[in-house]
């Protein structure tokens, strides 16, 4: 049998900017449940709610201090459980977002384990002396930029200080998954949200969370690794990546599968290349889906996207299915970084990642079509936006959700201020939309909706038919073409014949092909 994710459309939703119920400008829990009447419309098969657990806000949520609880600013344990039963009922799924490789600096665990060399929760965290110069144990650099390590700042009294490890910021310490106490405490967290109807979990940074037990340095970068690896200037080889994560995956999979139906795990894979994504996928035995970054990131280009899929398509294990997402909580969405901003070219992408096989995430707003939100650095929020805004803008990607375009935009009561800035809500927004049966949000819907009616577009094979400078074609199954124009020109598709079932350009919907399928500029056509 087929688990449920293979063909699962999916809907990542920022807690804080879906909509808000109490007026504070923050959204809520309460906010998601009043509108998964439009994701039921939609025909969102599941929700990924971003981090939903108590916690300081250092790294907004991924800094958890209680992996049981909700943040207050969301609302209530009773609040996050009528959601679940509400989406349940509408037959939408719900994930949480787990961060197992670090906690909050405010965890108990943390707090206890600091207090001691020999407390209890000492060895849950990964501690090193410093050298004698002082400087760290080895070369590690933060994902967040600088040395990994940080100097305890208050060590017990007799003891000499220690370095602990963070691989993001000095507020967010890294587990020690050596130590299996860690393991069974996150047993225990599965178990627990699993049996309150939780449908899976995205795991952050789920290639990371073990690292190498001897410390050792990381190589330094060369010209051909991954631009981040460049950055900062080596590979994190024994950071992250470590052949035993494997284990940890294996033995959450085995939990995961004890329920009915199975629950997902889906990881957010940050590797470089697409042969790197694939060994989390085991033998269909660890992740039910790793996020493909190295698709995100690539250009909007046929020649380069199409390689990846080819690529992807070639490797992955039989019995898996292929993930596609274009935009999430750490990048520019993508109607800003594929499309620049042309409405066409946004069709496009929507098209292309609602027809390829497998599963397909969208982040909440894709469905318009939404563009990033100019927020000013007197705005900024994300720690990392702050340090490298000119480079990287997460918050210009968390905006609140234009649901309209009055004072407000219905995401907030009139008057409010909302706590990241709205965009241009009269240009973008669900109302307009809804009416426009043009619009980029009945396009998202009825693709959505062309993928449950079409057995090839569920479960049908890819094979790629021509690739040129702009042209990219496939084949779904037998009887479904797709083919995409990612340019300015016209451009045609020869030795295909069938009807136009749906086009980015609506008024061709229904349209016989004959011999030779016409695309205009920045077009895309479904075929069968």
């Amino acid at each position: 049998m087929t688990d449920w994710w293979h063909d699962a459309v999916c809907y990542q939703i920022y807690p804080r900017s879906f909509a808000d119920t109490d007026g504070d400008g923050i959204g809520d829990l309460p906010g998601i449940t009043a509108h998964l009447g439009h994701l039921e419309w939609l025909g969102i098969d599941a929700v990924w709610l971003s981090p939903t657990f108590p916690s300081p806000n250092a790294d907004w949520g991924y800094d958890v201090a209680d992996y049981h609880g909700v943040h207050p600013d969301f609302g209530t344990a009773d609040d996050l459980a009528a959601l679940v039963a509400e989406a349940t009922q509408r037959g939408i799924k719900v994930l949480l977002d787990l961060v197992p490789n670090h906690t909050s600096i405010e965890h108990p665990w943390f707090v206890d384990a600091r207090s001691s060399r020999h407390s209890e929760h000492r060895d849950w965290y990964v501690w090193a002396d410093p050298k004698q110069d002082g400087s760290p144990p080895n070369n590690w650099t933060s994902s967040f930029t600088g040395p990994a390590w940080a100097l305890d700042p208050m060590p017990a009294a007799g003891e000499s200080a220690q370095m602990y490890l963070h691989n993001f910021l000095a507020s967010q310490p890294d587990l020690n998954w050596w130590n299996d106490d860690v393991r069974k405490a996150f047993d225990d967290i599965l178990r627990y949200w699993f049996d309150r109807g939780v449908s899976g979990f995205r795991i952050d940074v789920a290639h990371m969370i073990i690292k190498d037990r001897e410390l050792r340095d990381n190589p330094p970068a060369t010209d051909d690794d991954f631009i981040l690896d460049r950055l900062r200037g080596q590979v994190p080889v024994y950071n992250s990546n470590r052949p035993e994560v494997h284990d940890v995956h294996r033995r959450w999979r085995a939990i995961a599968d004890t329920y009915d139906p199975p629950r997902l795990l889906v990881g957010e894979t940050f590797v470089g290349d697409v042969e790197s994504v694939i060994p989390y996928y085991g033998q269909d035995d660890e992740l039910g889906l790793a996020f493909n970054i190295p698709f995100l990131h690539t250009h909007f280009d046929a020649t380069a996207l199409s390689a990846v899929v080819a690529e992807t398509e070639t490797l992955l294990p039989g019995g898996c299915a292929p993930v596609w997402t274009g935009s999430n909580h750490d990048v520019s969405r993508l109607a800003t970084r594929w499309a620049a901003g042309n409405p066409d070219a946004t069709r496009v992408a929507l098209l292309m990642l609602l027809t390829l096989r497998g599963a397909a995430f969208l982040y909440y707003g894709d469905e318009l079509g939404m563009t990033d939100t100019d927020v000013p650095p007197e705005r900024l929020l994300d720690p990392v936006s702050i340090a490298m805004h000119a480079i990287l803008n997460r918050d210009a990607a968390r905006t609140p959700m234009p649901w309209t375009g009055d004072d407000g935009a219905g995401f907030t009561d009139p008057g409010v201020e909302p706590w990241l800035p709205f965009g241009d809500v009269g240009a973008c927004n669900v109302a307009d939309q809804r009416g426009d049966p043009d619009s980029t949000l009945h396009l998202t819907r009825d693709l959505i909706a062309m993928r449950r009616e079409l057995t090839d577009l569920r479960d049908g094979a890819y094979t790629e038919l021509t690739v040129s400078d702009t042209l990219w074609a496939w084949r779904r199954g037998e009887s479904v073409v797709v083919a995409l124009n990612l340019g300015g020109a016209p451009t045609t598709l020869d030795g295909v014949a069938g009807t136009v079932r749906i086009c980015t350009n609506r008024g061709r919907d229904g349209e016989q092909v004959a011999e030779a399928l016409a695309l205009g500029p920045w077009e895309g056509v479904v075929l069968s």
